[in-house]
């Protein structure tokens, strides 16, 4: 009885520990890296980092003025080497290392999705006035 009484709280405990870090993760899963947004010659460049996924998950831009979304990679070999931004339109092979750009007109406000080539790894940007 006593060994399945601590038994059962072992369990708890390390269920509620899985709860509160999984929450945390998700709280802290879509804040955008800071400085990865930049104003160059009139254009705005969105730098993501593609390998095992995308980095930033979340980036906050402008809306209504030039962009280019730069995927940088580095020995990348997985899914997130092709890009697809459905919305758009757009589907990208991107190389192993290297820097890719994809240029946006003037993107409108909102939320522009994207991901991998098999739907795996997402990420966005929030364009907002």
């Amino acid at each position: 009885m006593k060994s399945t009484l601590i038994s059962i709280l072992i369990a708890l405990l390390l269920i509620g520990g899985a709860l509160v870090l999984s929450r945390v993760d998700s709280q802290t899963e879509n804040i955008p890296a800071a400085n990865n947004v930049t104003i160059v010659n009139g254009k705005q460049i969105i730098e993501i980092n593609a390998k095992g996924g995308y980095f930033p998950r979340t980036s906050i831009a402008k809306a209504g003025i030039p962009t280019i979304i730069r995927f940088n990679t580095n020995g990348t070999f997985d899914c997130s080497s092709s890009v697809r931004i459905p919305s758009m339109n757009i589907s990208k092979m991107l190389p192993q290392s290297g820097a890719t750009d994809i240029e946006l007109e003037n993107p409108e406000l909102g939320i522009l999705q994207g991901m991998c080539g098999m739907g795996m790894y997402p990420f966005e940007i929030d364009f907002q006035s």
